[in-house]
């Protein structure tokens, strides 16, 4: 008996450019035979290469682990979104404006090293030139550089500039202020008589000179010594004869608002000050509950021989306000 030979599914198509086809016209899939994806004929998913799995199962188990692949990159990159958008939210810039203020007998030039230092790691630093003719004067000039901040501002201030700021500081720009062997009087002190409690090697000394109009100068033999002992001579010496003299009223100026009281503040005490007992750098620093710096072996001018140190600490005050 003569049975009909039905078409095989597994003879090879002549044409190798076009697929094998079952009766009901549709291509087999098969080895050899790879299909097209639907909808897209450029794309080829290559089925399944087990010997023992159906050509339509091989198919089914390649689409099932493209979609899975796609799954997964999908998650990952949802995942990765999700955590940068998180990171973004919770990171607190950092403020860019940095204002210093100096202190009495010098002028703004000392804080060129701290400058440079700042404005290499990308802030906007602005430095107010005080005329050191009244602590009112001193409070305006402040104010006026701070009027020109296009932004929140962290407040520097060095030595007699640090009654300045306590002053000036409740200005809406300020966010943070740093004092830089600086006095730190409360609302109702004055520096003069803060500077009784814990007597400095200056206010024991001849050092302080006054004119006849009301100003007052450090001995220029003696500024090296008491003011700058870890500078070289040479650049003692070009200050102690460039000095800004300043009122001596200034020192009885008394602040009417704590600017400390109401915001974060950072201490730097140099260990060899002689123009301020570094015993009351420390008090003020406690009572404000500052955060507190202290340098071995610098000097008074801390601010122009420890540029390194003095920069830091402002730019640890500039990231860490609210």
């Amino acid at each position: 008996m003569n049975a009909k030979i039905q078409p095989s599914q597994n003879v090879q198509s002549s044409n190798p450019s076009q697929p094998i086809r079952g009766k009901d016209g549709a291509p087999i899939i098969g080895p050899g035979n790879p299909a097209r994806k639907a909808g897209n004929p450029d794309v080829i998913v290559s089925p399944s290469t087990d010997p023992g799995t159906p050509g339509n199962l091989r198919w089914a188990f390649a689409d099932i682990r493209v979609v899975r692949g796609m799954s997964q990159a999908l998650c990952i990159v949802l995942l990765l979104l999700t955590c940068c958008a998180l990171s973004a939210q919770n990171e607190v810039p950092r403020v860019r404006n940095i204002v210093l203020v100096h202190g009495a007998w010098v002028d703004g030039s000392g804080w060129k090293g701290v400058y440079d230092i700042l404005v290499k790691d990308g802030y906007n630093v602005s430095i107010v030139q005080e005329p050191e003719t009244s602590f009112k004067e001193d409070v305006a000039a402040t104010k006026r550089v701070l009027a020109q901040q296009d932004g929140p501002c962290i407040l520097v201030a060095h030595s007699y500039g640090g009654a300045v700021i306590t002053e000036a500081g409740m200005d809406t720009s300020v966010v943070g202020l740093v004092y830089i062997a600086a006095h730190m009087p409360d609302a109702g002190e004055n520096e003069a008589d803060d500077g009784k409690r814990f007597p400095s090697d200056l206010s024991k000394s001849t050092a302080i000179k006054k004119t006849a109009d009301g100003f007052t100068y450090l001995d220029p033999a003696q500024f090296h010594e008491y003011f700058a002992a870890d500078l070289s001579a040479e650049q003692a010496a070009f200050m102690a004869r460039s000095q800004v003299l300043n009122a001596a009223d200034n020192f009885k100026a008394v602040i009417t608002t704590a600017a400390w009281r109401s915001k974060p503040t950072w201490m730097l005490v140099p260990t060899k000050d002689r123009i301020i007992n570094p015993e009351l750098e420390r008090c003020y620093a406690s009572r404000a509950i500052s955060h507190m710096l202290e340098v071995a072996g610098a000097s008074h001018s801390v601010y122009v021989s420890r540029p390194k140190e003095v920069a830091a600490l402002i730019e640890e005050a500039a990231s860490h306000v609210r």
